[in-house]
């Protein structure tokens, strides 16, 4: 958690919603009072991180048993507060319990083997090279830099800088205790010990502007990171899918760490992970054929890394003299739809001679949201009022484009003292992803018993679909439970009752929240109605 919010018994996770907010799941009002006091979005869900660690610990009593090297990773999902266990084979995981998700995979993650700037080519002795991840020094300044323990797993063997035995850096994995590539982790230390070495800060991003390093940070769910390693595409950034997760690599099973969306290749293992100028991790493995949204590169927390061995991160100050170029102006802002409460967004690409990273967009003067795509939907308007938004594009040394036109957007009438309200905006709804839709109600006094949900769309399998109504006092209502084997199509409308609590308030944000928890399926969130 942030210094603002503070690890506590009554919160579950956190995680980067597709509009920027931080989301923080709660399991009591009085926490996520605490959540809103501090920025930040609550969200109400039923088990705690105590509930979800003794989950998770059945799982990993299974998951050591598996002989069939049928599992690819398990851990804790806080999106949708759940153990997630990714296989290749459902049927053959024995644990079946509520709160532990099964989604099947078809992919096998694999540990890539491959002057210190991080993101470089190094050899091991005359081994297939890897990738250097950041220079660290230790209490008597000696200098080293951390990579892939399953690069380091060699004791005292002789590591060069250009190629196989040419231009010796040092020696790797000194001693025989600077290496680790078992459950506690994938990483290792290479001691630079030779004369003209010298420790950078400059992250090798492979003919572009480098970045510099700052600092160190932890990587959270939906964080945008990057990183450099040797292989093509050299630098390459996506998503974090999921954080402190078990992998199995068939050789070994490994603890803590965290999955992107982003493509890597062999010889990348060890290389640098950043979070726009600060260190997040290192190179640990994935999948080379590298598929959209999909787990393909894993990296080992880099702080875990430096607290083992007692190294300090060599960081350095911004070169004046590299990325200072902006990305390009963000092109054909225009509204999408448009709601009583919500405007829908939607722009051309920028481009950037590294890569752009995100776009912030601004209602009027105001920051209304950070995004890493090219859409965005702004919430809690007012009903009946012209709003005027702009997008700015910003890559990863913080360089922000230029202001984009102008649009200008009517929110919706309200519904005029009515106990029914909509919102008729598309949203995809993807594989492994949820597709949320908000609705601002003015009704006043508590909630109708029952609430009434009538959802609009369409998709080819109805039991992968977890269906949930958010209240605006953050209870979470569950509408439908994915689950079956057998799949039907969802219906063109779909009516859901659901009692809320006593009390529960019919004004404020209701959010509809559709989860596709299966692979292989389509469809579309057309529209729904909610009567309070």
């Amino acid at each position: 958690m942030s210094a603002a919010i503070p690890p506590a018994p009554d919160l579950a996770g956190r995680w980067i919603a597709p509009d920027g907010r931080l989301m923080v799941a709660v399991t009591n009002e009085q926490a996520a009072a605490r959540v809103r006091a501090a920025g930040a979005v609550p969200q109400q869900v039923t088990r705690s991180q105590a509930d979800l660690e003794r989950l998770r610990a059945q799982v990993d009593r299974v998951a050591r048993a598996d002989t069939g090297n049928h599992l690819q990773s398990w851990g804790i999902d806080p999106v949708t507060n759940s153990v997630v266990v990714k296989t290749r084979n459902p049927k053959a995981f024995r644990l079946k319990a509520r709160g532990v998700r099964i989604v099947q995979v078809s992919t096998t993650f694999r540990q890539q083997a491959g002057d210190v700037n991080p993101g470089d080519p190094w050899w091991p002795g005359s081994e297939t090279y890897c990738s250097v991840g950041f220079g660290a020094t230790d209490a008597q300044g000696n200098k080293h830099f951390l990579t892939a323990g399953h690069c380091t797993n060699d004791t005292n063997q002789a590591a060069y800088g250009e190629s196989s035995q040419r231009n010796r850096i040092g020696t790797s994995n000194v001693g025989g205790s600077r290496s680790v590539n078992a459950r506690e982790g994938d990483m290792g230390v290479v001691a630079v010990t030779e004369t003209g070495w010298n420790l950078s800060a400059s992250v090798n991003t492979w003919g572009q502007p480098a970045v510099t390093v700052t600092g160190s940070a932890e990587a959270i769910v939906g964080d945008t990171v990057c990183h450099s390693g040797n292989t093509a595409p050299n630098f390459e950034c996506g998503k974090v899918n999921a954080v402190n997760q078990s992998i199995d690599y068939g050789n070994v099973v490994i603890d803590g760490l965290t999955t992107t969306s982003a493509c890597s290749q062999g010889g990348d293992s060890g290389g640098a992970w950043l979070r726009g100028d600060k260190a997040v991790g290192l190179h640990s493995g994935g999948e080379s054929t590298c598929q959209a949204n999909q787990d393909n590169s894993i990296f080992q927390p880099v702080n875990e890394a430096l607290t083992k061995w007692g190294l300090t991160l060599f960081t350095g100050t911004p070169d004046p003299g590299g990325d200072t170029q902006a990305p390009t102006v963000p092109a054909n802002l225009r509204s999408t739809g448009t709601t009583a409460a919500s405007v829908s967004l939607a722009w051309d690409a920028s481009t950037d001679n590294v890569g752009v990273t995100g776009y912030d967009v601004y209602n009027g003067s105001t920051l209304a949201a950070s995004v890493t795509g090219t859409t965005a939907t702004i919430s809690g308007l007012t009903s009946d009022m012209a709003y005027s938004f702009t997008v700015r594009a910003k890559d990863a040394a913080g360089n922000k484009s230029g202001s984009s036109a102008v649009v200008t957007a009517r929110t919706q009438p309200g519904s005029s003292g009515g106990r029914t309200f909509s919102n008729g905006t598309d949203y995809p709804i993807r594989d492994y992803q949820t597709a949320v839709s908000a609705i601002r109600s003015t009704a006043t006094g508590a909630a109708a018993v029952p609430l009434k949900v009538v959802v609009e769309g369409n998709h080819t399998c109805l039991e992968d679909l977890n269906i949930s109504l958010v209240s605006p006092s953050g209870r979470w209502y569950y509408l439908q439970r994915y689950g079956g084997f057998t799949c039907h199509p969802l219906p063109a409308s779909k009516t859901y009752s659901v009692t809320p609590v006593a009390g529960e308030a019919a004004s404020g944000t209701w959010t509809l929240r559709i989860g596709d928890n299966g692979p292989g399926d389509t469809g579309t969130l057309t529209g729904w109605t909610i009567t309070v």
